[in-house]
C-alpha cells in the first residue's frame, strides 16, 4: 500500500447525523455490498495519513479501527465540522459525511491542492455549494465556536465570515464524468434508484 498522499491533512467522516428521514444510521447502510461509512474510508485511507470519525456509539464503528471523538456541539453538521477541525493534530482538515456512496478521489485531491491561504475550499454542484466535501483551515475555529454558541447552524454562515474560495462545478467536472460525486441519500428511495 502506497503511502498517503497528504501528510498533513486530518481526513474528518461525518457519522453522527440522526437520519431521521432514513430511518436507520445512514454509516452503516450498506449501497453495492459496502457500507457508507466504508465507501467514505477509502479514498481517504489513500489521501491521509490521520483519519477521524466525529458522532456518537464509538462501538458502532469498531471495525474501522479508527478513533471516533463525540461531538463537542451535537446535533448539526456544523458542530461535527467543528469538533473535527478542534481535534486534528493537523492545521488542514478534509471533511465528508457519510452520506455521499461515491466520494469522488479526484476531486478530494483538486480541493486539497488548492489550498492555499484560504480558511475554507467549497466545491460547488448543479445544486449550489457542497461545505460538506471540503477542505478547511484551524483558522475557522474562533467564527465557528461564536456561531454555535449563538444557535446559528448553518455552515454557509460561518463560510460568509470567513476567507473561502468556492470552486464552480465546471472546474472540478471532468473528474466527475458519471455525475456522482456529490450524490446524497436521505431516504430509503434514493437507496432504490441505486441498485
Amino acid at each position: 500500500m502506497t503511502a498517503p498522499v497528504f501528510q498533513d491533512i486530518t481526513g474528518i467522516v461525518l457519522v453522527g447525523g440522526k437520519s431521521r428521514r432514513m430511518g436507520q444510521d445512514k454509516a452503516l447502510l450498506s449501497v453495492q455490498g459496502k457500507t457508507l461509512v466504508e465507501r467514505a474510508l477509502e479514498p481517504f485511507q489513500q489521501a491521509f495519513a490521520q483519519i477521524l470519525l466525529i458522532g456518537d456509539r464509538p462501538e458502532r464503528f469498531a471495525a474501522c479501527r479508527l478513533p471516533v471523538v463525540p461531538d463537542l456541539y451535537p446535533g448539526s453538521s456544523l458542530g461535527g465540522l467543528y469538533t473535527g477541525l478542534f481535534h486534528a493534530r493537523t492545521e488542514h482538515i478534509f471533511v465528508t459525511s457519510c452520506d455521499l456512496p461515491f466520494p469522488n478521489p479526484a476531486i478530494l485531491r483538486y480541493l486539497c491542492n488548492a489550498r492555499g491561504s484560504y480558511d475554507a475550499i467549497i466545491p460547488c454542484s448543479s445544486q449550489g455549494a457542497e461545505p460538506l466535501f471540503a477542505c478547511y483551515r484551524k483558522s475557522c475555529l474562533d467564527t465557528m465556536r461564536n456561531q454555535l454558541q449563538e444557535g446559528i447552524f448553518s455552515i454557509s454562515a460561518a463560510c460568509s465570515r470567513l476567507h473561502t474560495r468556492q470552486v464552480p462545478y465546471q472546474d472540478i467536472a471532468p473528474f466527475d464524468p458519471a455525475g456522482t460525486a456529490f450524490l446524497n441519500l436521505n431516504t430509503p428511495e434514493d437507496i432504490t434508484l441505486l441498485s
